[in-house]
């Protein structure tokens, strides 16, 4: 499962960009606003634009956001731990906090005060209408408290979190700045036994951990906390990457054989979902021990896949990857604004909800990146975007 290493081994101090993870990250952000943009038309109705599905097509949605679920914020989890060590270890501990709270938490708050109130102003009427026809009226900051949720960008409030615990980490187990094997740099990837092994383990954790939170329940702020386990595993799994330079050391072969894992478990759970129902959810079901053996085996060997295809195919960029990849965190902070724009502008469109997503997302991706490009010329924008 490992390849031979010829390239030039970075010194500690040396970090040297790696244009296959960007690209990488820029593709993730590009599934996150065909996922958010799925959601409205399907039946799962969890997004701050809905329509009730009017056709069988919304199944084929539902399908789509259930396997994009399975592994792409866990992929973002990963690749985002990638240079967590290396910006310590230049930084130090308060000024990589520091830093965090800027790049992390500056936006976390744009979205709760500024554009959370903007997307969920539609909702906020149709609730209120309710409200009055029962005799009440609901003031807005009475529903901003009671439907409060910091959105898509929980996976930042989450990263923010696990960034602080491996700061702690750090300091209680005394490693201090420019640790040895800081560098990104190539090396021996694990073997087939150690991945499948991973595999195994996350698989029973996540279902032992469904029992008591599964895929339906919503808490600590989450809409997927059912996930959790395989956020984790795979942000430490990042963490350790770096410091042995797996990334560099997969081989093709694994690439390969991660993408025909991740097809098989790919249709594995849809024949669990349409034979089993609410069962695959969790609280100790057989269906949920199967769906969680196949979640994980699509997260792990998708995302290997995408690392060895990225890192052989697409590990450049011009002009255009550079702009793609420097606005993806705008994109990811303001998407959901674009997003519900143009659901209300195409609300008037009868046609399949297949055919309403395919429209959104071929409107929103492009537009998301202006925008994006409009908001990083505001002034100290770039400082947190």
């Amino acid at each position: 499962m490992t390849r031979p290493v010829s390239e030039p081994v970075a010194s500690p101090t040396t970090y040297p960009r790696l244009f296959y993870v960007d690209n990488l990250r820029t593709a993730l952000t590009v599934l996150v606003v065909i996922h958010h943009a799925a959601i409205g038309y399907s039946n799962i109705q969890a997004w701050y634009y809905v329509e009730p599905p009017t056709d069988s097509s919304a199944t084929l949605l539902d399908v789509l956001v259930l396997l994009n679920q399975a592994f792409f914020m866990g992929a973002f989890f990963l690749i985002s731990a990638l240079f967590v060590p290396g910006s310590y270890d230049r930084k130090g501990a308060r000024r990589f906090l520091g830093e965090r709270l800027l790049r992390l938490g500056v936006p976390l708050l744009i979205w709760l005060l500024v554009l959370r109130p903007l997307v969920t102003v539609g909702d906020y009427v149709g609730e209120r209408e309710a409200a009055i026809r029962q005799g009440t009226d609901l003031t807005y900051w009475q529903y901003y408290v009671l439907s409060f949720s910091p959105g898509p960008m929980w996976f930042v409030e989450v990263l923010l979190v696990f960034s602080a615990l491996y700061v702690l980490w750090r300091r209680l187990t005394g490693h201090g700045r420019h640790a040895a094997g800081s560098a990104l740099a190539p090396g021996r990837a694990p073997g087939a036994v150690a991945i499948i092994g991973f595999t195994v383990g996350l698989a029973l954790a996540t279902y032992l951990w469904r029992i008591v939170v599964p895929m339906d329940l919503h808490v600590f702020g989450m809409p997927t906390p059912a996930y959790l386990p395989q956020y984790a595993a795979l942000f430490t799994v990042g963490l350790v990457a770096s410091r042995r330079g797996w990334p560099a050391g997969l081989s093709p072969t694994a690439g390969r054989a991660g993408f025909a894992t991740a097809a098989v478990a790919a249709v594995a759970i849809v024949l669990v979902l349409l034979s089993s129902g609410d069962a695959i959810l969790g609280h100790g079901t057989w269906a949920s021990l199967v769906m969680a053996c196949c979640e994980q085996a699509l997260a792990v060997g998708l995302t290997l896949g995408l690392l060895v295809l990225f890192r052989e195919r697409l590990d450049h960029q011009g002009r255009r990857g550079r702009f793609l990849s420097v606005h993806a965190y705008a994109v990811y902070l303001i998407h959901p604004l674009v997003l519900v724009a143009l659901g209300y502008a195409l609300g008037g469109l009868q046609a399949p909800a297949v055919a309403k997503f395919a429209l959104l997302t071929v409107l929103a991706v492009p537009l998301c990146w202006m925008a994006a490009f409009l908001v990083r010329a505001l002034p100290g924008a770039r400082k947190v975007l």
